[in-house]
Parts: structure tokens; sequence; C-alpha cells
């Protein structure tokens, strides 16, 4: 293209390209939404800057580089599989079409404040940062497979139409390698954030993000790996995010945050291996959540944060925090829709023995014995039952010695009161109420009291109750500690 075929407007930014300079079209109450009615003065054909871009002129010593504000760009800038060692900054500007810049290798891309279409960057290439920061794109960013030195800066950027539920991902980042970070809080997006299968070498930060997807995906991040944190504090969405698979070495940061989608999953981390899993001051969760197979080093959940259906399966982590007393963590074991599982107990009676809480590790295994209860048939469930209110499974043996001291007074008293006969009252040991009854409870204590008298009548159902009874203690005495023992 000749120079004089160029408009005042693009005579100005090709004169400023070889130099590195900024052409600013703007003006103080510019909105770039308003741009479709910007005149010819601030209008510049794709077609052009494509050009300046691809084949544009150089000086010797300068840095050559396309840097606009508020211009409206016209057709379609189209830099599919071209090579631009510039940096192309284009803020606050109008494009009338989307940029294509499928397959393109870049210096840096900035599109800061301005409104797009949609832009389509898939396997985009970038030695610096990629920049949509507060841009407004109503259809989808395709960034699929980009390879980006750098970072990607998409901090307060709206995407997608508010009400409308768009035919693909609004934000389309899959399997990309992002140098540094992904940097968006703030970020407004209305339908499927896709970060499933990236890689990101520093952190990904969500704070402050709205993510807008009800009944559907609102951010896809199966297997993404993440080199630090993925921080998400006040993060508002509606919508299921799913973080299956994921690999975070530091925080999961949800604090303070909102998640909604009820009738369905709210949250996956299933299979998930993170560092620390925080929902500290957050909303209930509406929907449900799975853990499963998830592995943590610390979890920070209030109790009243969780939903009514919570999959914990499989779950590890080594520390739970705020440190609350069992009897505030064990409903959260009743809301596996699997019904009983074992694991979950086993794993959280491990997380107060690491603390040294030793107390509310029994508790827990007295409410996994009891749970266990509920499945067993009719029989079964009676043994378990007297050894629950004997010993409490052998978690508590100071009952037995409650109900031991119950039954030999009741015993002591009654025989007191109403001495039995001698069977042979020649050889008969002098009566002694307390040593009777505690031969009577004791199997394998012999005082020579309960041979050497017979007690009749309702007596001697006393004492074959005594007896009975004693037997009882002595079986579930044994079993609990047995089971308490072998768990040490």
């Amino acid at each position: 293209m000749e120079i004089t075929e160029l408009t005042a407007a693009e005579r100005r930014v090709r004169e400023a390209f070889p130099l590195g300079e900024g052409v600013d079209f703007r003006r103080d109450d510019d909105d770039p939404a308003d741009g479709a009615g910007w005149g010819l003065e601030r209008t510049l054909r794709a077609e052009v800057l494509r050009d300046l871009l691809l084949d544009g002129p150089v000086r010797a010593g300068r840095t050559a580089g396309l840097k606009v504000a508020g211009a409206r760009i016209t057709g379609r800038l189209d830099l599919a599989y071209g090579t631009v060692g510039h940096p192309v900054r284009l803020r606050s500007c109008h494009f009338e079409e989307a940029p294509q810049l499928y397959g393109a290798q870049v210096g840096a891309l900035v599109l800061s404040d301005s409104v797009l279409p949609e832009l389509t960057a898939g396997s985009l290439r970038a030695d610096g940062v990629v920049r949509i920061s507060r841009c407004r794109i109503a259809g989808p960013v395709r960034l699929q497979g980009a390879r980006l030195s750098g970072a990607l800066f998409a901090d307060g950027a709206r995407l997608g139409r508010p009400g409308e539920v768009p035919g693909e991902a609004v934000l389309q980042l899959s399997h990309a390698e992002i140098g540094t970070d992904v940097w968006a809080p703030g970020l407004v997006a209305h339908g499927e954030v896709q970060l499933n299968g990236s890689v990101v070498r520093n952190q990904v930060n969500l704070d402050d993000a709205r993510l807008d997807a009800p009944g559907a995906t609102a951010l896809h991040a199966e297997v993404l790996t993440v080199g630090t944190d993925l921080h998400a504090m006040r993060l508002h969405c509606r919508g299921r995010l799913n973080l299956g698979g994921v690999r975070i070495p530091r925080q999961l940061n949800l604090a303070h945050a909102r998640l909604s989608n009820p009738g369905g999953q709210a949250l996956r981390v299933s299979s998930g291996v993170v560092g620390e899993l925080w929902l500290r001051e957050a909303a209930p969760v509406e929907g449900s959540v799975n853990l499963r197979r998830a592995q943590l080093d610390l979890l920070h959940v209030p109790p009243e944060v969780w939903p009514e259906q919570v999959q914990t399966d499989g779950l590890a982590y080594r520390v739970l925090t705020p440190h609350l007393p069992a009897e505030q963590r064990l409903p959260l074991l009743e809301r596996e829709p699997g019904g009983y599982l074992p694991q979950p107990y086993e794993q959280l009676t491990t997380a107060y023995r690491t603390v040294g809480d030793d107390a509310a590790a029994r508790t827990v295994q007295l409410a996994r014995l009891r749970r266990h209860r509920r499945t067993l048939p009719p029989y079964a469930r009676v043994w378990g039952w007297l050894q629950d209110a004997a010993v409490g499974y052998g978690f508590r043996p100071m009952r037995a010695a409650g109900w031991l001291l119950l039954l030999l007074t009741a015993g002591t008293l009654a025989f007191a009161l109403h001495r039995p006969p001698a069977l042979k009252p020649a050889e008969a040991p002098e009566f002694n109420p307390l040593a009777y009854a505690l031969d009577l409870l004791l199997p394998i204590v012999d005082f020579g009291q309960q041979g050497a008298y017979a007690p009749r009548g309702w007596y001697q159902w006393l004492a074959y109750l005594l007896t009975a009874t004693g037997w009882v203690l002595a079986t579930t005495i044994a079993a609990g500690v047995t089971r308490s023992l072998n768990r040490q």
C-alpha cells in the first residue's frame, strides 16, 4: 500500500511506528463502546495496521512498535500465522471486527480497555504478555494452546453478554502454557471459562471475579497445573467450579467466596493435589461438593459452609482447621451420598491424632462404629448395641466401671436385706453380701460364696441376671479393649 493512500490518522500511526512512539486519539469523555460513531480523524483500517506489523519501516537505533490508543479499527486485523517482531498495543480501541491471530507469533499483545466482538488467538506465541484488562468482549476469547512467556492479564474484563447462554466458552485457555500468571481479579464472565489442561508457572488470580453460568460449568479447570496459588477470594460463581485433578502446591483460596449451583455440583476438587484449601468465611455452598481422592495438606472449612451432600471418600488431609470438637466435624461425614464409608472416619481420626487430640479421635471412632452398626442385620445390631452401652466399643472404659458399680451395689443391697440359705450350713463360710455379689458378677473370681448359698424365688432370678450380665460385661469389655489395642 502506497503512503499516499493513507488517511491523516493512518499517516500519524505510520510515522510513529518506526520510532516506537504512541499515537493517542482519546478525548476526556471517551467510551470505546461508542466507537462506531467516531469519525475519520480517529479511524484506522485493519489492513494498514497489518502491513505495518508484518512489513513496516524500521529505523536504526530505535525499537519499532504499534502503540495506538482511542482508535476505531475497521475491517479484520488478520495476523493468522504471521510473525510480528514488534509489540502490539491497541488500548481503548473499538474493533468493528474480531482480530484474527491464530498461530501468530508476537512480542506482546496489549488490548486493554478496548471493545471487541470476539478474539481468535488460538496457538498464539507471545514473547511477552497478553493484556485484555478491562476489555469488553461480547463473543468468545479463543486462546487454546497459547504459549505465553509472560502473563495473561484479564483483570476487570467483561466477557459475554448478560442473560445470554453462549454457544461456546467465553474464555478458552485450555491446554495453554503461561510463563508467569493468569491475572484476572474482577473478571466478569457470562459463560464458561476454560483452563483445563493448562500450565501456569506462577499463580492464577480470580479475586473478586464473577463467573456466571447457571446450571452449567462456570470454570472448567480439570488437571490445571499451577506453580504456586489459585486465589479466588470473594469469588461469586453461579455454576459448576470444576477443579478435578488440579495440581496447586500452595493455596486454593476461596475465602469469602459464594459458590452456587442448586441441584447440581457446586465444587469439584476430586483427585486434586492441593497444598491448602481455604473456604474461610465463605457463604454456605449451594449445590454438592466432590472431594473424592483429593490430597490436601491443610483443609480450612468451617462446618456451616458445607452443603447437604459432600463426597469425601478417599479424601486425605494432614491438618484440619479451625480446630473444633469432633461433635462439630462429624455431621460432615453423614453427608456422603453413598452412605456409610469407613475411610472418611479414619481420616478424621488421623487428623485429630496428628494434633494430639486423642479424646476427639476416640469420639470419631465411636461414631464410626455406631454408623456402621446401622448397616448391620438386626442380630448384629443387638450385639453392637450391647458393646456400645457397656463400654462404648472400648472407647469409653469408665462406662464399664459404672455398670459394674451399679450392679454390685444393687446385688449387695438385695442380698444384705434377704440372705440366701446355705446349701450346707455346717460347712458354709460366713455370708458376705458384697463378696456374694462379686462372685455372681465376675466370672473369673471365686470368693466361695456362690457355691455355698442358693437364693430362692425372685432372688434366684436376680442371681441369674447378675451372672448373665457379668458375662456380657466381660465379653464386651474384652472385645472393646482388643479393638482399642489393635488400633493403637
